[in-house]
Parts: structure tokens; sequence; C-alpha cells
């Protein structure tokens, strides 16, 4: 008679006090090979190798990745000690920012090590293989080139659009012929060539060093410091953190007056209420309570400064047991945000395909983890990176493109969109030339 297959074992240890790991920092723990990363001061999760993988695309990729995830976690046996967020069976998660093209992955790591409360654990997935940690190498001098969108056909985009958002048919303009477009986000690349091979870690670590506020992120070679929250949840608690509005560091101002003139700067606060009023909308039909606030506060970043809003709620009962309201399925609800899409978002999301030129891949959109509950964080991967080749020892060096943009009105400024763009940009660039 037959024998079913031992399912496999998902097991979750806290770290020991005399085990190096529980002190180690945790972006230190990764292997050179695919390392995967969701850290915000220092606490967080990293992963190494795959036990099980999905590529996915199209409009109904939050679907399949959710069901996917949740039948592969049916199939595992799980022994869980700690019981945390981030315990047990975890994923890390990128998603294309458009139906098509692009590609989105799920990753089940082999391992992962994470640090929540002062609490460190490791999580295996059956027998996993040895991963050598090689040390982390500089790339080498870093050459920069227009990718497939250049910052001066990028100032041409914004230009017709702030032409399109200016006139009285700018539904139209977007094939809607519905409402007319009052925001749209538009971005460009930027081509970054190294002289030595490209290791995701030293791209990583320089960032995080950088920015320890933001989420460092990596995952299937998209590499990252982000701002932006789109999604937290835990059991029926939500949390996001909508970024729209910014201005940047000029000499002789400083960062009080800065920050002053973007709360009293009409246009950036327009474009910071279609995106707190885009997302709030999407999630009231999950939630029994919805907090907004009445007004933005002001985020301060080495490179930008960034009006700010966070959005805290709670799941209805029903939307929280039955899977509706999984972290995968509400980033379904949401995105495109009107933060990286623009309002009203069908129509904007349309215009961008008309003007931007350019396939964004997974910038823009959801980047993270998601546990075997439906918990997690997603974070929407902007001031990032996505190596397309990190080269060989004794070959070519790396290839990575950066991207960055912005939200454009219909008071915006093609000249200072670029320059905006380029401050965004600059935190990659920075990292890259090795400033950790």
């Amino acid at each position: 008679m037959a024998t079913s297959p031992s399912p496999l074992t998902v097991r979750t240890i806290a770290i020991p006090e005399d085990d190096p790991r529980r002190t180690a920092a945790l972006l230190e723990l990764l292997p050179d090979r695919s390392p995967l990363s969701w850290v915000r001061g220092g606490e967080g999760l990293v992963g190494w190798g795959c036990a099980a993988r999905l590529d996915t695309s199209g409009p109904g990729r939050f679907a399949a990745a959710d069901t996917w995830w949740h039948a592969w976690c049916e199939r595992v046996e799980v022994h869980d000690e700690v019981r945390l967020p981030g315990t047990g069976p975890v994923a890390f998660t990128s998603f294309a920012f458009a139906d098509r093209p692009g590609d989105s992955v799920v990753v089940v790591p082999e391992v992962v090590v994470g640090s929540r409360d002062g609490v460190r654990w490791i999580t295996t997935v059956g027998e996993p293989s040895t991963a050598a940690r090689l040390p982390v190498d500089d790339p080498g001098a870093v050459r920069y080139g227009a990718g497939a969108v250049s910052a001066e056909r990028y100032r041409r985009s914004v230009a017709e659009a702030v032409r399109l958002l200016g006139s009285e048919d700018s539904g139209r303009a977007a094939g809607s012929g519905g409402e007319a477009v009052r925001k749209v986000v538009l971005a460009h690349d930027l081509l970054a060539t190294t002289a030595e091979p490209l290791d995701a870690r030293y791209l990583l670590g320089n960032l995080a060093a950088r920015y320890p506020g933001c989420w460092s992120f990596a995952v299937d070679g998209l590499v990252g410091a982000t701002p932006e929250l789109l999604l937290e949840r835990t059991g029926r608690r939500i949390r996001s953190r909508v970024l729209a509005g910014t201005t940047w560091p000029t000499p002789g101002v400083s960062a009080e007056e800065l920050a002053s003139t973007l709360l009293g700067s009409a246009k950036d606060l327009s474009e910071h209420a279609f995106a707190t009023e885009s997302l709030a909308a999407e999630l009231r039909p999950f939630c029994g309570e919805l907090a907004v606030p009445e007004r933005p506060e002001v985020l301060r970043l080495r490179n930008v400064l960034h009006l700010a809003s966070h959005i805290t709620g709670e799941l209805h009962e029903h939307a929280a047991s039955n899977g509706v309201a999984a972290l995968l399925r509400l980033a379904a609800a949401v995105h495109p945000s009107a933060a990286v899409g623009g309002t009203p978002t069908p129509a904007a999301v349309s215009l961008i395909g008309r003007l931007e030129g350019m396939d964004r891949g997974r910038y823009s959109g959801p980047v993270g983890w998601v546990d075997d509950a439906g918990n997690g964080e997603l974070g929407i991967a902007l001031r990032c990176a996505q190596i397309e080749d990190g080269g060989s020892p004794g070959g070519a060096g790396g290839r990575a493109r950066l991207f960055a943009g912005g939200g454009i009105v219909a008071g915006s400024d093609p000249d200072l969109e670029v320059a905006e763009a380029a401050a965004k940009m600059l935190p990659v660039r920075e990292a890259l030339d090795g400033l950790g």
C-alpha cells in the first residue's frame, strides 16, 4: 500500500543568547546568493535559499499569489516556538507596478532570521542547504547613462502631462471618457554600470546605513530603501504611511524653512490629499474603524522632505476571518495607490501608459513579506534599483537600473520635476558610489 510523503517541516526557534547570530546585525548574516531583506532600524527579516517560488503576472497576480501561498502553507508541518508576526512560514514578495507588462515573484526562503522587540529567531524549511557568506566587495567605479527614458525625455513627458491636466479634456486624454485626471505619476530610469561585480548586499548595506528609518528591501534583485509603507497587517490592525508632496535641500535654506514651505504649498498639499483620500477610500469597505489625519506632517530624510500621513484602522471581524482581507488581497484592493499612479487612478494609469514610455517592472509596486496568517508588511518599491546583471569575478562588471519619479498636477514645473527625480535617485547613487 502506497504511503503519502511526509510533509515539509517549517521550524521556528528562538536564537540562544550565546549564539553569534543573536547579536549580529541582520544584514551581516546574508550570503551573497539571492539575499532577501525587509529591515528597518535593525529589526525585520532576512532570508536566503529558495524552498519554493511563484512567478506570476497580469491583473490577477495578487490573487494568484495569495492562493498559491496559502495552498503551500497548508501542505507543510509547522513547529513555531516563538509565535510572533514573521515567525513560522514566511514569503518575500515583489509585485510589478502594471498589470502588463511586468513579472511578480513570491519567494519562500529556506532560512529566515528575524528580530522584533528584542526577540531574535530563526526559521528553517526542511533541511536547508549550506550558504557560505563571502565578503562583500566594492563594485569599483560606477558609470551612469540614460536608461529607457532619459531625463530630457522625462521632462518632455512631464510637460505634456501638465498640458493635458490643464486642459478641459484631460479625462478623454487618458482614453477614459470619464472624470478628468487631476494627478498622474510619471517616472524615468538611469542605467548604472560597475567596473567590478555588483553584490546586492553592497547596495543594501549602504542604503540601510544611510536611511535606517526606511525599510531596506531586497527581493529577486530589486534592492532599495523605501520610506513609504503601503500596508501593514497584524491581526485585525492595519497601518499605512502615505507620502506625497516633496521638496529637497537648497543651499542657504534651513530644514525648518523647507518644512514650513512644504506644509504651506497648495500644490503639494493637493497632491498629498489625492493620495490619502484614494487609499482611505479603498480601505474603508474592509474596516470598521479607519483614522485619517486631517493634515499631514513632514518626514525628513537625508535627500528629501515629504508630506506624510499615518493611516490606521481595524478590519471588520468577518473581513479578517474569511480571507478577503489577507495582506495580499488587501494589496490588490489598494494598488496602485494615487501616490504611484494618480487620480482618478484607472484613468491616470492609462495616461502613464501613454506618456511614460517604459516598463517600470517592479519599481513602485508592493514589496515586502507575508506570513501564513495573512499578516505582514508591504512597502512601495521606491528609492531602488533592479540589478539586471551582477557580473562575475574575473569577468564583466554589473549593471543595474535606477528609478525615480513624482506626482504631476496642473501646476507642476517640468524642470523642477526633473530635479525632484534626481534628488530621489541620490540615495541609490550614493550607495553604489560607496557612501555607506
